[in-house]
């Protein structure tokens, strides 16, 4: 059987002490400038402490106007510095892989928030990027991965999932372009494929590179983002892929790939030395061990990780198992997430008694 703590490595970088990574979650617990919060370096470094393998941020924007929710970490200006080389230092004192997500939201920038909104095309009324609007996207992604490692992170995880700016180019439902970032799979993954060429031509051998991917959805079909995927493996850019997929047993909605189930459809192609990750409804040791048999090389821990600070160290005993759903919303502080972090939860079907 697989072992959850056999360490893992990558084509670059350090290795990874476990096959257990926090996933990069929304908690909407900085302040209000982007700034971290003493709220959300507790939460981080808990998980850290906790064990995980691999501690990622919530998704942090590389531009103002790409910020998706209240309470999000930014990572676009050198005025945040300061926070993210403390995050960092912190982070790695405990053995973890210290990484940041980048992200920008695109049309699903939090209107109350961003008055600009944008997008690969009009969208929801966020208004279409200009082409040189593109190429400082493409730069400002850069940017922000260079200044993650100049931080001190391991690496970096480019958010190319969940419908935000990356995927609104990646579908041929939001992207009607006609210049070089529209039209063929070819030309609406070019944004994405510039974005990662980018930050491995500008930060160091050691940097860690992963990328975030829903593979369905959002205008997405999934045997074109297979295609795509085929293509990453091959360019060699990448150090592991995470896939998102709301659930890791389930199969595509298309039926055109339905003939095997989603992480299988990704895992049966040729990577190499790039590894898999995948989240979605793993929270048991016996999920995640199932999802290594299965073909992915490491787990992206979500709800369970919530409710259980030290899930990494439990997970040791394969027959744990987090407390159950819904819970009591008393409980939550006990594992370091914040009143604004419970807040948010509310929003989870089933996830709080109250």
């Amino acid at each position: 059987m697989p072992d959850l703590f056999a360490p893992l490595t990558f084509p670059r970088g350090r290795p990874m002490p476990n096959r257990l990574a926090l996933a990069p979650l929304t908690n909407r617990q900085s302040h209000d400038d982007g700034r971290l919060s003493e709220q959300e370096r507790a939460w981080l470094v808990r998980r850290a402490r906790g064990g995980f393998g691999m501690t990622m941020t919530c998704a942090s924007h590389v531009q103002p106007n790409g910020q998706g929710f209240g309470g999000q970490l930014a990572i676009h200006s050198d005025a945040f510095l300061d926070g993210l080389t403390s995050l960092a230092t912190d982070l790695r004192g405990t053995g973890t892989l210290a990484v940041v997500q980048l992200h920008h939201a695109g049309a699903r920038a939090e209107r109350e928030l961003v008055r600009d909104r944008v997008s690969a095309s009009e969208l929801d009324g966020a208004r279409a990027l200009t082409t040189d609007e593109v190429h400082q996207l493409r730069d400002d992604f850069v940017a922000a991965a260079v200044r993650a490692e100049r931080a001190g992170f391991d690496g970096v995880e480019v958010h190319g999932a969940h419908g935000y700016v990356l995927t609104q180019f990646l579908s041929a439902e939001t992207n009607r372009r006609t210049d070089a970032y529209g039209g063929s799979p070819e030309n609406r993954a070019r944004l994405l494929l510039e974005v990662l060429a980018g930050i491995r031509a500008a930060c160091g051998p050691d940097l860690q590179l992963g990328l975030r991917l829903s593979t369905e959805r959002f205008g997405l079909r999934t045997l074109e983002i297979r295609d795509l995927v085929g293509e990453l493996f091959g360019r060699g850019e990448l150090d592991y892929l995470d896939l998102s997929l709301w659930d890791v047993t389930k199969y595509a909605v298309d039926d055109d790939a339905q003939d095997k189930p989603l992480l299988e459809l990704f895992a049966e192609l040729p990577r190499g030395d790039i590894r898999l990750g995948a989240a979605g409804k793993v929270r048991t040791p016996a999920d995640a061990v199932a999802l290594l048999e299965r073909g992915a090389d490491f787990a992206f821990i979500g709800r369970a990780a919530i409710l259980h600070g030290e899930y990494a160290q439990l997970a040791q005993d394969p027959a744990w198992q987090p407390v159950p759903m819904p819970v009591d919303p008393a409980y939550l502080p006990g594992q370091d997430v914040s009143p604004a972090f419970v807040d948010y939860l509310r929003t989870f079907r089933g996830f709080l008694a109250s």
